[in-house]
């Protein structure tokens, strides 16, 4: 069956041809100037001989020209591989040439590593957004909608073909390709759209990055599926997010955990008018439980958070309103899917919060398999549903709730402990910002557990102090015997704290 996921932005075009697909300070972008644009691209790279599953690399900031180049390559039957802004030449050369990219569009703002990178793995035809230097590089990105298209562009995709080549983080080993279809994305769009109930008058704060799936799925998508406006912001800062909450009168924010807590902690809340939000929406961790609280009262909005993975397009499960929530969980599995937790044995467990195992699933949602990696694909289809890797339990109502990453389970003296209800613990200290706990290697124990904790501004706390705010509030082999302060946590660009680079850092 022939469906191309571009037909999304043609059917709202269509019908809203005048309305903001986006907002960004100093402008604004149309649904009709961004079909017609990317028309033009498509057209572009149809005539520079790209064919349809041919890939092109794409790393931009969120700024209008990634959605030019998003839904031009879709319209033109190419397959969008989108790259991290902060990747050195290595890393950009490694994603170009194992996705076998033959065209590369970057920014002008980090234009040394990436054309480094794309002469590295051979790739000659470059664009680049933004003012350069000299005629010498790159060509400019205009160049690519400067001719008109003579004509709407849409490729005759099947539903099954690969619309996205999202790489994983790559914490352990390289990074793997999940190839996503066209379907899987709109499904993925689509239902969760729904099920939170946005609706075209919505205006969504835009800070999470679209090279990732977080942004470019459960806000990129749905945004232009249902017709609402984003508004963009290239890079996370509280003041500059808070007021384009006020400028926009912005109704829904989307955001990580340490999002949340960046706004709640920046000393000038109080000067913005944010009583146009309606909802948030928390993903990509789990969110500590007084974080959650405390923006709840403060902002006069509810969170509704959310479960998914690259492999699975952003969504997995949900909470789907006021009346269909748990707080503190994430939510129950979106339509169309299933998802359930299995022990070491490949069985499905029980509801109960003794019962925890591996996040399994399997749906519309998931990917057709990692990109050129059979065997890394097999393992994670084993049985026939995708595995996570995130341990997790249901409750008797069917919210799941997520413990943890198996890999960060920590085994002290032959006892499981789980750092996100440590982490909730130490989130609950009103002197705490950020907190991350792992475990360490322990002659007696074989692991003892570590937190790495940021204070608030302003604040003092000792070691001795915290640790015995956390004995008093949990079982004596899970508090924390080390803690380390820190003035800040190492984060991917998503905003997700990295805990295999803390230890070593």
């Amino acid at each position: 069956m022939k469906f191309n996921l571009a037909v999304t932005l043609r059917e709202t075009a269509s019908a809203t041809p005048d309305k903001a697909v986006a907002l960004y300070e100093g402008g604004r972008l149309s649904y009709g100037a961004l079909d017609d644009l990317s028309d033009r691209l498509a057209a572009s790279l149809e005539i520079a001989g790209l064919r349809p599953g041919d890939r092109v690399g794409v790393q931009l900031p969120n700024i209008p020209q990634f959605l030019i180049a998003y839904f031009g390559i879709l319209k033109a039957g190419g397959v969008f591989v989108p790259l991290n802004v902060l990747y050195k030449a290595p890393e950009v050369a490694f994603h170009l040439g194992h996705s076998g990219a033959r065209i590369f569009i970057t920014w002008a703002g980090v234009l040394a590593e990436a054309i480094a990178g794309a002469e590295a793995a051979g790739v000659r035809e470059v664009y680049a957004v933004g003012p350069m230097e000299d005629d010498r590089g790159p060509r400019p990105f205009e160049q690519l909608i400067a001719a008109p298209a003579n004509g709407p562009r849409l490729a005759g995709t099947d539903m099954t073909d690969t619309a996205v080549i999202m790489y994983t983080s790559g914490t352990t080993g390289r990074p793997k390709g999940a190839e996503m279809t066209h379907m899987q994305l709109y499904m993925n769009a689509d239902i969760p759209g729904r099920l939170f109930n946005v609706q075209p008058d919505d205006v969504v704060i835009t800070v999470l990055p679209m090279f990732h799936i977080f942004g470019l799925s459960s806000i990129l998508n749905v945004c232009v599926r249902f017709g609402c406006t984003m508004s963009l912001i290239p890079r996370f800062d509280p003041a500059t997010v808070l007021t384009a909450i006020q400028r926009d009168r912005a109704t829904i924010f989307e955001g990580v955990p340490a999002m949340f807590i960046g706004l709640l902690s920046y000393p000038e809340l109080g000067q913005y008018d944010l009583s146009s939000l309606r909802i948030a929406i928390s993903g990509g961790a789990s969110i500590p439980g007084p974080v959650l609280d405390a923006f709840e009262q403060r902002f006069g909005v509810l969170i509704l958070e959310g479960y998914g993975l690259t492999e699975t397009a952003s969504t997995t499960t949900f909470n789907r309103s006021a009346s269909d929530r748990r707080i503190y969980s994430v939510g129950k599995p979106i339509w169309g899917t299933q998802t359930q937790v299995w022990d070491s044995d490949g069985k499905a467990l029980p509801p109960g919060k003794d019962n925890v195992g591996e996040v399994v699933t399997r749906g519309l949602h998931v990917m057709k398999g990692y990109l050129n990696n059979p065997d890394a694909t097999a393992v994670a289809f084993a049985g026939g549903w995708f595995h996570t890797g995130d341990l997790g339990y249901f409750d008797e109502d069917g919210f799941l709730f997520i413990a943890g990453r198996i890999k960060e389970l920590i085994i002290r003296g032959g006892y499981n402990v789980y750092p996100v209800e440590i982490e909730d613990v130490l989130h609950g200290h009103p002197a705490v910002a950020e907190a991350a706990v792992v475990g360490i290697p322990d002659d007696r124990l074989g692991e003892e557990v570590m937190a790495f904790v940021v204070l608030r501004p302003g604040t003092s706390l000792t070691a001795a102090e915290l640790m015995a705010f956390c004995k008093e509030r949990m079982a004596a082999y899970k508090y924390p015997r080390v803690i380390e302060f820190r003035h800040e946590l190492p984060k991917n660009a998503l905003g997700k704290i990295l805990k295999d680079k803390l230890v070593d850092g």
